[in-house]
């Protein structure tokens, strides 16, 4: 944990868990701390496990203009030009090599995981996966169907998602972490779903991505979330915020502890932390 300086000059921040509820809406006190900490001069930046154009909604609701770091940290876009209907510039991309995405895909099958895969900004699924019509709601027209995933293995792939029953993916963490070693990092975004990215791509490279690019050392960024894939995040900087809700590994890396979502916990601590100083 890197000593923390104040001012605080970037705040990064997931999404789900963290800045909304399962309502996915954003509170006003939230915008109202994100908007006042931009007037500040203060940088601010998304930084999810979901893809950049499911982020960027959230992005514009706060009126964000640095980048969105999305697929975990795989993948890093600038915000679209005001009034675009395209995607923002693409700043960085960092995909699985395919041999290890094929060997990924069979682990997981022989630990009755349901693979699918991110790339860009499509999420590609199996023709006979159980869950299309709660995917087509998620991810709507960038949802795209294959015969068989073991085959689509063999291109690009930006993250690989395996689903288990219950906590079956918490459960594989360290076994998969252990056989993928040097290969793919493994993560988990929620207790059912395993997440494998290239090698050294975490939300932690994100931040640190961010921070060189503001020129802001890290002593003097704050970062909050609330699941295992935000440890990383959460352990670079100087003012690493874990959400109540985190695992109690996730709590133990974070300086602080938020109140919950529901109170817009998340805002309270860019209130006390970025603009009151009081970190």
């Amino acid at each position: 944990m890197v000593e923390p300086r104040q001012p605080i000059r970037l705040i990064t921040l997931d999404i789900d868990g963290t800045l909304v509820g399962e309502d996915l809406l954003i509170g006003d006190r939230t915008r109202s701390a994100i908007a006042e900490a931009m007037k500040r001069g203060i940088a601010v930046s998304l930084v999810t496990g979901r893809m950049a154009t499911s982020a960027l909604p959230f992005a514009r609701a706060l009126g964000l203009t640095g980048p969105i770091v999305a697929q975990q940290g795989a993948l890093a876009r600038a915000m679209p030009v005001p009034g675009s209907k395209r995607q923002g510039r693409l700043l960085f991309h960092r995909s699985i090599k395919p041999e290890v995405t094929v060997e990924i895909v069979r682990w997981c099958r022989e630990r009755d995981l349901t693979p699918h895969f991110n790339y860009l900004e499509w999420m590609i699924v199996a023709s006979d996966e159980a869950r299309l019509d709660e995917y087509r709601v998620f991810v709507g027209d960038r949802l795209r169907i294959v015969p068989d995933i073991q085959a689509r293995a063999h291109g690009p792939v930006t993250k690989v998602v395996a689903i288990g029953e219950g906590e079956h993916s918490l459960d594989l963490l360290d076994e998969a972490r252990a056989c993928f070693d040097g290969r793919a990092e493994v993560t988990l975004s929620h207790p059912r779903f395993l997440e494998f990215l290239a090698p050294r791509v975490s939300k932690g490279m994100a931040v640190r991505w961010l921070a060189r690019r503001a020129g802001v050392p890290l002593g003097q960024c704050l970062a909050i979330g609330d699941q295992y894939n935000d440890l990383e995040m959460i352990s670079e900087v100087g003012y690493g915020v874990a959400m109540p809700s985190a695992p109690e590994a996730v709590k133990a890396a974070a300086r602080y502890l938020a109140p919950p979502v529901l109170e817009e916990g998340a805002a309270q601590m860019i209130e006390r932390i970025a603009l009151d100083g009081q970190g």
